[in-house]
């Protein structure tokens, strides 16, 4: 398990939420993500803003003022008032320049200036983090601007002196000598830097930057060294008139658009055979053919008829995605394989298990049964926990047993009985009662969650046998719960699907049986770790039961790591435990190291999981630590 780094540097993962859920507010876009990158910019088709890590290692105060000014500046400015009609025509502009790099960099810098003012404009608490961003700016470049002229890099020191005008308190700012040409045009640049600020939208800041590099491309013979700013080359052409019907089905055009004459006659071969996605074209169709997407070849009247009527589950993307599902409304089982499409998998509801987990599905795997050795060193282990377990069980039981024999009747409170003539007739009158209670048993539900990451290696021993203290003094007092690990599989893994792992040891049929128990020691160190994903399963499982009250206790050595889950699983797991404590579900966190826990560790384990958390530095002291917990816990129940 490895926590959240970008260029191996540990990010403050409550910060990290916070401006997610900040950027959501602002935009109103509850769908809009927020990822950390090389530069900032806004990624308007997949609707996701990036943050910069130019502001790490820097006080926290300028750091958080810096990743404030980055979530501002594209949820009020770019978001509103950047015209990306107006990027895709100069991007063309910018792949004809002999300087692109300093064409598209210049863009940025000119267009953040004047998204700035109006970030300020429309909310003025903006301002300070603003005039924190510029300050911390002007100090870098001006570092920059002294680094380039002595390693000779005159483009890149130009664009240095371009932000150092644009910053200048006075306009006889002074900018140090360059080179002999370049200083021919520090005039020419400012008188073009006010325009910046005067600028109304996005096609006035492309039109200076036009004129700009028009001067400037007789001047520079080389482009940028270094990259600043960053301008993505997206397919703006899709936000002008919006996704169709046409683009969900075929992301590029036809190359050709001829129809052919030959049409289907019926008697065409069908195969089953798997074929790679290449593809060779044909003039015309043959009695076996394929049946796909192609980017280049000829229409004709050759698609299977076997449409179906669609239903709520469906994916509206299934084409593009390769997944299909088979209807509820008509059976098709029967249809030649030429038309039948069915996942191998499928995948979770977003809405259900996270966007984070879409691709993301469950592999349930059983206990067997154990060993001898497993049995063995199951009962090790119960002769080690034997002490904790039988105290509690006896202080569990006299509890009941002085609930059960409290007199219900002729209390100082309560409720009212209805023969009050005892108030005439007693000097201290005994008038109220309580109310019978229903049963003397513990009325809870427990589930254990095992974290099975290759981190826990070193841990799993003395894991397992916390893990027996829980079962065997749930077990004494009859008190339902499960024991399940869970671990992702690394090699499976891909951007379309993730596996994990859900391995049951300890049921809540079985809890409670004698003989069980041993199955614990199955559980071994494996992969990753989709810790979000793992809880949400579990919160599904425990809202089936009845009991009144429901723990969730998951048992974990850091952070969750999994594939394309190290930045934004924080997030997804504390939504997890959310939404588990929404539904009355006592979620707990026990936190296990084999040495002292830093106070990154500690904040970033606290904000997943709040004050719900039971930080265990030795974990040989596990069993220690979790006696006094699970009496907590089981009193609360009783």
């Amino acid at each position: 398990m490895r926590f959240i780094q970008f260029n191996d540097k540990k990010v403050d993962s409550f910060l990290f939420m916070e401006l997610s859920d900040l950027a959501k507010t602002i935009s109103k876009n509850p769908e809009l993500e927020i990822e950390l990158g090389y530069k900032s910019y806004f990624d308007p088709i997949q609707e996701k803003i990036i943050i910069s890590h130019f502001w790490d290692n820097r006080p926290n105060s300028d750091k958080r003022y810096g990743l404030l000014s980055d979530v501002f500046l594209r949820t009020i400015g770019s978001m509103r008032y950047t015209s990306f009609k107006e990027i895709d025509r100069y991007l063309k502009f910018c792949r004809k320049s002999e300087l692109p790099s300093f064409s598209k960099q210049m863009f940025m810098l000119f267009e953040d200036f004047r998204l700035e003012e109006l970030c300020i404009k429309d909310r003025p608490g903006t301002r300070k983090s603003f005039a924190k961003r510029r300050r911390m700016y002007r100090k870098y470049y001006e570092d920059q601007l002294h680094v380039n002229m002595v390693k000779s890099v005159p483009t890149d020191a130009l664009f240095n002196a371009i932000l150092i005008l644009l910053t200048a308190e006075s306009p006889l700012e002074e900018i140090p000598f360059i080179q002999e040409k370049i200083d021919l045009v520090i005039p020419f640049l400012r008188s073009q830097i006010p325009k910046v600020f005067d600028a109304k939208d996005t096609k006035d800041i492309v039109k200076i930057c036009m004129e700009v590099i028009d001067v400037l491309g007789d001047i520079l013979h080389e482009d940028m060294l270094n990259t600043y700013f960053h301008l993505p080359e997206l397919d703006y052409e899709t936000l002008e008139d919006g996704l169709t019907i046409d683009d969900l089905k075929r992301k590029d055009k036809l190359k050709n658009n001829d129809v052919l004459d030959d049409v289907k006659k019926g008697d065409e071969d069908v195969h089953e055979e798997k074929f790679e996605t290449w593809h060779r074209e044909t003039s015309t169709p043959t009695k076996s053919f394929l049946q796909f997407d192609l980017e280049q070849g000829s229409r004709t009247n050759l698609m299977g008829e076997g449409a179906r009527e669609g239903e709520e589950g469906d994916q509206a993307l299934g084409i593009a995605q390769g997944s299909s599902k088979k209807s509820k409304n008509n059976d098709y089982s029967k249809l030649e394989a030429m038309e039948m499409v069915q996942s191998e998998k499928e995948g979770s509801s977003e809405s259900e298990f996270g966007k984070e987990n879409r691709f993301a599905y469950p592999v349930f795997k059983n206990a067997r049964k154990p060993t001898d050795n497993e049995v063995i060193q199951y009962e090790k282990n119960k002769s080690i926990i034997a002490p904790y377990q039988k105290k509690l069980k006896q202080m569990i039981i006299k509890t009941l047993e002085h609930k059960k024999n409290l007199p219900r009747g002729d209390l100082h409170f309560g409720r009212l009985n209805k023969k009050l003539i005892r108030i005439f007739t007693d000097d201290n009158p005994r008038l109220f009662y309580k109310k019978e209670q229903p049963s003397h048993q513990i009325d809870a539900v427990f589930s254990l969650l095992v974290d099975c990451s290759a981190s826990m290696f070193d841990k799993m021993d003395q894991t397992k046998l916390g893990i027996a203290l829980f079962h065997e003094a749930l077990k004494s007092v009859q008190v339902p719960h499960d024991v399940t690990g869970f671990w992702e599989d690394t090699n499976d893994a891909d951007n379309t699907k993730q596996p994990n792992y859900m391995q049951t040891v300890i049921d809540f049929d079985s809890s409670l049986k004698r003989s069980y128990g041993a199955e614990i020691m199955q559980l071994e160190p494996e992969e990753d770790n989709r810790d979000g994903f793992s809880i949400r399963l579990q919160t599904k499982k425990l809202l089936q039961r009845t009991e009144k009250q429901k723990f969730l206790l998951v048992f974990s050595d850091g952070e969750p790591a999994a594939f394309d889950y190290e930045q934004n699983g924080i997030i997804d797991t504390h939504e997890a435990v959310l939404k588990a404590r929404k539904h009355g579900i006592e979620v707990i966190n026990v936190f296990l190291s084999n040495g002292e826990i830093d106070e990154g560790q500690q904040t970033t384990i606290q904000n997943i999981y709040g004050k719900y958390s039971i930080l265990v530095p030795n974990i040989d002291q596990l069993p220690d630590v979790l006696f006094p917990l699970l009496k907590k816990l089981l009193y609360k129940s009783i």
